[in-house]
C-alpha cells in the first residue's frame, strides 16, 4: 500500500459531499435511537432475551422486503426511493416519542416500530448504495467507501455518547425527537443534488425473472458471495453490542453514561482505522488483510467478554472497530466494483440478507445464550465462533484468501 490520495478527495465532488453530510447528521440521530431503544427495552423487561428479540425484529422485515427493495432500486429513481424512506422513518420516530412521553410504550410496540424501520431500510439501503457509484469517478470509489465508513463510524462514536447523556438527563423520549429531526438533513441533501438518480440500464419489469437475474449474478461471482458469507458468519457470532446494556448496568456498573462510551468505542477505532485507509490508493493482498481483520474482530470480542475493567473493555471494543472497518471497506469495494450498475440494487439487496442477517440473528443468538449462560460467556462464545469462521473461510475459499 502506498499513500496516493488526499484522504478527503471524494468530498470535492458536490453531490457526494451533500449526501455524505446529510447522512452523517441522520446517522448520528439513528445511532442515538439504537441506544435509546436497547436501554428502554431493558428497563421495561430486565430480560436479556428481550434484548435479543430486537435483532429478530430488525431481521425478519429484511428477509421479506430487501430483495423487493433491490429490484425497485434497479427500476425506479433512487433519489425518490430514499426520500420516501426518510419520511417513513420520521413517522416511526414520532410514534416512539409520543408513546414514550405518554407512558403508553410497550415492548411489543417497540418491536413493531423497529420492524417498520427495517422495512424502510430494505428500500433505502439498496437505493443509497447503488446511487453512490454514480456520484464519483471510479478511481476515487475506494476513497468514497472509506469516507462513508468514517462517516458511519463517526456517527456511532457521537450518537451513543450523546444518547447516554441525554437519556441520563432528559430521558429516552428526547432521543427519539432528536432522531426525528435528523432525517431532514438527508431530505435536504437529496433535494439539492444535481445527480438525477436514474439507472444506466433499467430492469424492464418487476418480476421473479428480474430477481433471478440478480441471484444468478451473485452465485456466479465467487468473490462476491464469499465476502457475503464471511460477513454473515463473523457478525452472527460477534454480536455483543445488544448485550452492552447488561454489561453497563450489571457487570461494569457504569450506568447510561458508561453505556454510551461502550457503544462509541468500536466506532472510535473504526474512524481512526478508516481515516488511515482512506489516504491509501489500491490495497494489495486484500484477501489476506480481510481475513486477518476478521480474526482481530473475533479476538477482541473474546477479550471484551473476559474483561471486568471498564477501561480495558473500552480498549477491546476499540479494537473490534479497527478489525470491522478494515474488513468492511475491502468487502464493499470488491462488491461494488465487481457489479454492473443495472444490477447493483439487487446485489446490495442480496447482501443485506447477509449484512443485516448476521448481526440481527446474532443479537437473538446472543440474547438466548446470555439468558442461558450469562452475558460474558455469550460474548466469549461469539468471539471464538468468529475466529473459527474466518479460519474455515481461509481454508475453504482459496480465491478469497489469494485475492489482491
Amino acid at each position: 500500500m502506498r499513500p496516493k490520495n488526499s484522504p478527503f478527495i471524494a468530498l470535492k465532488y458536490r453531490d457526494f459531499r451533500l449526501l455524505w453530510l446529510g447522512l452523517l447528521i441522520s446517522r448520528i440521530g439513528s445511532e442515538m435511537q439504537v441506544v435509546a431503544v436497547n436501554w428502554q427495552i431493558y428497563l421495561l423487561t430486565g430480560s436479556a432475551l428481550s434484548l435479543g428479540l430486537i435483532g429478530l425484529s430488525r431481521f425478519l422485515p429484511i428477509v421479506l422486503f430487501s430483495l423487493i427493495g433491490g429490484m425497485v432500486a434497479d427500476m425506479a429513481n433512487r433519489r425518490v426511493i430514499m426520500l420516501l424512506s426518510q419520511i417513513l422513518m420520521i413517522f416511526i420516530s414520532l410514534i416512539l416519542a409520543i408513546t414514550t412521553y405518554s407512558n403508553q410504550v410497550t415492548p411489543l410496540l417497540i418491536y413493531f416500530l423497529i420492524a417498520g424501520n427495517s422495512i424502510a431500510s430494505a428500500f433505502d439501503t439498496p437505493a443509497r448504495q447503488s446511487l453512490v457509484p454514480s456520484l464519483l469517478p471510479k478511481k476515487y470509489f475506494m476513497n468514497g467507501v472509506s469516507l462513508n465508513t468514517i462517516m458511519w463510524q463517526t456517527a456511532i462514536v457521537l450518537g451513543p455518547s450523546m444518547a447516554g447523556f441525554i437519556i441520563a438527563f432528559s430521558g429516552v423520549g428526547m432521543v427519539y425527537i432528536i432522531n426525528l429531526f435528523s432525517f431532514i438533513a438527508v431530505i435536504v441533501a437529496l433535494i439539492m443534488m444535481k445527480t438525477k438518480g436514474g439507472i444506466e440500464k433499467k430492469t424492464a419489469y418487476f418480476s421473479l425473472t428480474s430477481l433471478k437475474e440478480g441471484l444468478i449474478f451473485v452465485r456466479r461471482t465467487p468473490i462476491i458471495y464469499s465476502t457475503m458469507l464471511l460477513d454473515f458468519f463473523a457478525t452472527f457470532f460477534s454480536s455483543a453490542t445488544v448485550l452492552l446494556p447488561i454489561f453497563a448496568k450489571d457487570i461494569l456498573m457504569v450506568g447510561p453514561k458508561g453505556l454510551g462510551l461502550l457503544y462509541a468505542a468500536p466506532a472510535f477505532g473504526a474512524v481512526i482505522a478508516g481515516s488511515i485507509i482512506s489516504s491509501f490508493g489500491q490495497i494489495r493482498n486484500q484477501g489476506k488483510i480481510l481475513l486477518v481483520s476478521v480474526c482481530l474482530y473475533g479476538i477482541s470480542t473474546l477479550l471484551f467478554g473476559i474483561s471486568r475493567s471498564f477501561y480495558l473493555s473500552l480498549l477491546f471494543l476499540f479494537l473490534t472497530g479497527v478489525g470491522d472497518v478494515i474488513s468492511s471497506i475491502i468487502r464493499n469495494t470488491i462488491r461494488q466494483m465487481s457489479t454492473p450498475d443495472h444490477l447493483r440494487g439487487r446485489m446490495v439487496s442480496i447482501n443485506m440478507l447477509f449484512f443485516y442477517g448476521g448481526p440481527q440473528l446474532g443479537e437473538t443468538e446472543a440474547g438466548v445464550a446470555a439468558a442461558m449462560f450469562g452475558a460474558p460467556i455469550s460474548v466469549v462464545i461469539g468471539g471464538v465462533g468468529t475466529i473459527l469462521a474466518a479460519s474455515f473461510m481461509a481454508l475453504l475459499v482459496p480465491r478469497l484468501r489469494n485475492y489482491s
